[in-house]
């Protein structure tokens, strides 16, 4: 009986003892993963008549609009309430996207929260991703047939996800860098490079084998190949207009030169405003300072750290380039998937109330050991509830919430009269 006992004791020792707070703090770590996911979209109200939102959580429906359809995307509470039973993707966060639930794209359905829209939304972006398809390999996450484990990564300017091994230069460590931009967006806003070469996250190990685009100070002519042979559009030159340059030249045009007389006060005044204006144009622009500098352009995706944003120039020609080329929003640091993901864990922290925690205070231990049963209880059956949802890839709408509880209350109570007590 002894060693019995001492051996039941010794499996006590080996188990794992997990509090009610452990489980909370667990709970409250999803929650919080949860929130920032969500960030703060409104899960009762569709999000049509707030316009093109910043940016929002966002679903494709692949019963409504399966591939060969027109692209379609939906908001968090249009998932909920127009496509509870239907099969969605789930796209994370799009940017400056407005609601498509029940417009032109929808043969049959009529949006629940909000019928009265416009046949399409003009200004909204669509690619691969709201059919269910990623990175350059166009394939679904997860992927069935893909036995690599490997992380996805969201390119901060096309918004499509990629495998870390499809972007040519292997992520840095999860936490040392906040924002990643693809190469054909590298290659399409090649401006980065000159930026990249001064602010960009790379691995320790990482070998330089890029083209050195700008060696002497001055702007390369040629066009660079990649290893494979491609072309890539050619770095900005020095009589670029979107740069300082423009400016420069018009110094030029307006500032006449100084009278042949070196005693002349008027000729030195305007000698050194012209130096002066000169100096001026030649610093106002970071780009043109980073671009004289030497700096390598490779066919790789590029990783970014935390507000690498606020490093852009913001001057009258730049401004104008990265409207030409359709990324102004790399300029705005609200933008980021970062400030998203925290104003909905602000939200939550705002709204927030700990009543189960003030409960349990305020009980002794026995009553804090029937709750914890209890609590343990409702936590696995909720979990395997909401498996099923999880393996038929369904939402779960708010009614099949309160089904559960029905349920799970109705159990208990059976329970609780079938028990019985004894008195000694």
């Amino acid at each position: 009986m002894a060693g019995a006992e001492g051996a039941a004791g010794r499996q006590a020792e080996l188990e794992p003892v997990v509090s009610l707070v452990d489980v909370l703090e667990e709970d409250e770590e999803l929650e919080n993963e949860a929130c920032a996911v969500l960030g703060g979209s409104d899960s009762e109200k569709c999000s049509y008549s707030q316009g093109s939102v910043k940016r929002q959580a966002l679903y494709a429906c692949s019963t409504c609009t399966p591939e060969g359809e027109e692209p379609a995307g939906i908001c968090l509470a249009c998932s909920y309430e127009c496509h509870g039973s239907h099969k969605l993707f789930e796209l994370y966060t799009k940017r400056n996207f407005r609601c498509d639930c029940g417009n032109g794209k929808f043969k049959t359905l009529e949006c629940k929260l909000f019928p009265d829209k416009a046949k399409a939304n003009s200004g909204n972006k669509y690619n691969d991703n709201f059919f269910g398809l990623y990175c350059i390999c166009k394939r679904p996450y997860p992927d069935p047939e893909d036995e690599i484990p490997d992380e996805m990564i969201q390119c901060v300017v096309c918004e499509d996800w990629f495998h870390g091994r499809h972007l040519g230069a292997a992520p840095p460590e999860s936490g040392d860098f906040q924002e990643m931009v693809c190469q054909t967006c590298m290659r399409r806003c090649s401006f980065l490079w000159a930026y990249a070469a001064h602010l960009a996250v790379t691995k320790p190990s990482a070998e330089e084998d890029g083209l050195v685009l700008s060696v002497d100070g001055k702007g390369d002519q040629e066009v660079a190949k990649t290893e494979n042979g491609d072309h890539q559009a050619g770095p900005l030159r020095e009589d670029t207009p979107e740069c300082g340059n423009a400016a420069a030249t018009d110094v030029k045009e307006q500032t006449h030169e100084p009278g042949t007389s070196s005693s002349s006060e008027a000729g030195l005044q305007a000698a050194s405003k012209k130096q002066s204006l000169q100096a001026d144009s030649q610093f106002s622009c970071k780009f043109e300072e980073l671009k004289a500098k030497p700096f390598l352009k490779k066919d790789t995706a590029t990783y970014w750290p935390l507000n690498w944003r606020s490093k852009l120039c913001t001057c009258r020609g730049c401004m104008k380039m990265y409207a030409d080329l359709d990324v102004l929003f790399l300029t705005d640091e609200s933008d980021t998937v970062l400030t998203y993901e925290n104003k909905g864990k602000v939200e939550q922290a705002t709204d927030r109330r700990d009543p189960l925690m003030d409960t349990l205070n305020s009980m002794n231990r026995v009553q804090q050991v029937e709750l914890i049963c209890e609590y343990n209880d409702l936590k696995t059956e909720l979990k395997d509830y909401l498996k099923r949802f999880a393996d038929e890839g369904t939402v779960v709408k708010r009614e099949d919430i309160q089904q559960f509880f029905e349920e799970f209350q109705s159990k208990k109570r059976r329970r609780v009269d079938g028990m019985q007590y004894y008195c000694s």
